[in-house]
């Protein structure tokens, strides 16, 4: 008898149907086909991505090697009112800059006006990090090759010195200390350390030249004194070349406007007697405080050398390029005359146009009576001297900056 049923457990074969002269695939077939295309495609970008992402694969950063002809330097300190016109003008002649600030006096609009300024690759980067911190300092360091450091990062305010030593003592003596090491185990060839008239103190005899004794009577140029001891002491027994440059009294800002003075109002009590000026003149406070009007001096206030910040970097600048291997080269930066703190307050209502309300008090502790700069060494070896003399005309310029920047830079120093 002949078996019509195909059992159960039989196996059915696959083959086309056919439809005319047509044939179709199994479409569970093609489903799997499909599926394996898909799949392949996901693994391939996945793949891709990986590649892109892999650390070793990526193009090097220009900063983390040294490039014929190009000069990378280090601006410790460089978001600050100083440190950022140095940053400035490095970046105009064409050096490569890395700035590393904490933000804790510096400003983080500054830093984004330079990058505006120069945002082709390879030319700045900045690094928020803390010169305290030994680990992040070493891996500045070991990431980036660094040509030579200019160490602006400090805290600098006399009065705020005397409220709280060992701040200071920490800043600027104990960070000086990790940044040279740094230098020295990465062979960075070359330091321009800002220090500062305040480690002479007191002197007897007027101009200050650069053997003038160095004693120091508040601890802000005590640090400073320190860490210039350190940096003499390592140089005996190494071929950097060093570069130390004690200025005076820094006023002014770019003369184009792009970058000012933008202090912490909380540290307005504590800061320049320029910023004082300006907060009075546009009324965020009643009036200036001169702080001692009984020193020996022709009006019984403190006598300062001003030196406008545009000349102070200049000086910078030069000091890098006269910079000698295994040499130390010391230098007073000002302009080599004083003014009297009421004289600078008249210049100051000249420049600002406001009758400014002047309220005299008692000394401030650790202020001295007269200091101002002898700048033959400097104008004799580096060619340097200042060119913006004019104490009325370099508040002016500070002043159009405050007044078109009534916020400071106005972005919060978040990073």
């Amino acid at each position: 008898m002949l078996n019509l049923v195909r059992s159960r457990t039989q196996a059915r074969t696959t083959r086309p149907t056919t439809m005319g002269s047509m044939e179709y695939a199994d479409p569970k077939k093609k489903g799997n086909f499909v599926g394996k295309i898909f799949l392949a495609a996901a693994l391939t970008s996945l793949c891709i991505i990986m590649i892109k992402r892999s650390p070793s694969l990526k193009s090097p950063s220009p900063f983390a090697f040294h490039e014929p002809g190009v000069t990378h330097v280090l601006v410790t300190g460089g978001a600050g009112y100083i440190g950022s016109h140095a940053a400035f003008r490095l970046l105009k002649d064409n050096y490569r800059v890395t700035i590393v600030d904490n933000l804790s006096r510096g400003n983080l609009g500054a830093v984004r006006v330079l990058q505006d300024l120069f945002p082709e690759p390879g030319r700045l980067q900045f690094i928020y990090a803390d010169l305290g911190d030994k680990k992040s300092v070493n891996k500045i360091f070991l990431e980036n090759k660094f040509d030579a450091v200019m160490h602006f990062a400090a805290v600098a305010y006399v009065g705020e010195s005397t409220v709280d030593p060992l701040k200071y003592y920490h800043n600027i003596t104990s960070n000086t200390l990790l940044v040279l090491e740094s230098m020295a185990k990465h062979d960075v060839k070359t330091l321009i350390y800002s220090s500062t008239c305040a480690t002479y103190g007191e002197p007897e005899k007027m101009p200050i030249t650069e053997v003038t004794p160095q004693v120091p009577i508040n601890p802000y140029g005590k640090a400073k004194k320190m860490a210039e001891d350190i940096i003499l002491d390592f140089s005996k027994n190494s071929d950097m070349a060093v570069m130390i440059l004690r200025y005076f009294n820094v006023i002014g800002s770019d003369p184009e406007g792009r970058l000012g003075e933008a202090p912490r109002p909380e540290l307005r009590e504590q800061g320049r007697i320029s910023g004082a000026c300006f907060d009075a003149a546009r009324g965020i406070i009643p009036g200036l405080k001169v702080r001692g009007t009984d020193y020996k001096t022709s009006d019984g206030t403190c006598i300062r050398d001003y030196i406008d910040v545009t000349d102070l970097v200049d000086a910078h600048v030069k000091a890098l390029e006269k910079a000698v291997p295994a040499k130390v080269g010391i230098y007073n930066v000002g302009t080599g005359k004083g003014s009297s703190v009421k004289e600078f307050v008249e210049a100051c209502k000249k420049a600002t146009g406001v009758n400014i309300k002047v309220e005299f008090l008692p000394r401030r502790p650790g202020d001295y009576a007269e200091v101002y700069s002898d700048p033959t060494k400097i104008n004799r070896e580096l060619k340097w001297s200042a060119q913006r003399t004019n104490l009325e005309e370099s508040l002016r310029t500070a002043w159009r900056w405050q007044k078109s920047h009534h916020d400071g830079y106005g972005i919060p120093n978040v990073y």
